[in-house]
């Protein structure tokens, strides 16, 4: 698989720390593409829609619950990521672009367990290269590229499910006001209270935070 020490030789400590805050630099476009935080942020988003309740929770709070969501779904990878590269780097036990390497290895872990093997295929075919026969030797490009197209897929795959019974709701409501001939009250309005309801009733955070974490591999 192609590593991460490729793009940081083995330089000077001055100029490794620089490359390492220059990589820092990119850690919120990591942590989208290369970790569960897409899917989960995408089902809150389309949850939120589904229920109706414009800004509530906030965007912050929907973020902050990804980024927690995301750190227990790889907390094994995590765990190797400072057993394997944070602590030996920390005890001068390896240099810097090993442990760079060791740590995109264990999110490569994780996408290839959730990768799907269309999505690999189709990009190596648009890059022109033959498919790997071993599953170490694919390329991070395809690999990452392949994995956010999964991540968007199952998202929206899951956000369908969830619209489905919210849109009943609404259905019913709508029909409701129709036949006693309120046609100029809001059917959303009117459902959104019964929408809320069913959803604490149910558990509904509960369910849907579960199911999220169930969702990986």
């Amino acid at each position: 698989m192609e590593t991460l020490t490729n793009f940081l030789p083995d330089l000077e400590p001055s100029l490794q720390i620089v490359g390492l805050l220059f990589l820092l630099s990119f850690l919120p476009l990591i942590i989208v593409t290369m970790t569960p935080f897409l899917r989960v942020i995408l089902v809150l988003s389309l949850l939120r829609q589904a229920l109706g309740t414009q800004n509530a929770p906030p965007t912050m709070v929907l973020v902050g619950l990804s980024l927690v969501m995301t750190g227990y779904i790889i907390g094994p990878e995590l765990d190797n990521v400072n057993k394997e590269a944070l602590i030996p780097l920390a005890n001068n036990e390896i240099k810097l672009p090993m442990a760079l390497d060791r740590t995109f290895g264990a999110f490569s872990e994780h996408m290839m367990r959730n990768v799907e093997v269309r999505d690999l295929k189709f990009f190596y075919k648009l890059s022109r290269q033959p498919f790997p026969k071993n599953p170490d030797e694919v390329q991070g490009r395809e690999l990452v590229t392949a994995y956010l197209l999964g991540e968007l897929r199952r998202a929206f795959q899951i956000g369908f499910l969830i619209f489905v019974p919210f849109l009943v709701i609404d259905l019913i409501v709508a029909n409701l006001l129709l036949a006693l001939g309120m046609i100029m009250l809001s059917p959303t309005i009117v459902s959104l209270p019964f929408k809320i309801m069913i959803f604490v009733a149910i558990d509904g955070w509960d369910l849907i935070l579960k199911g999220l974490a169930q969702s990986f591999n």
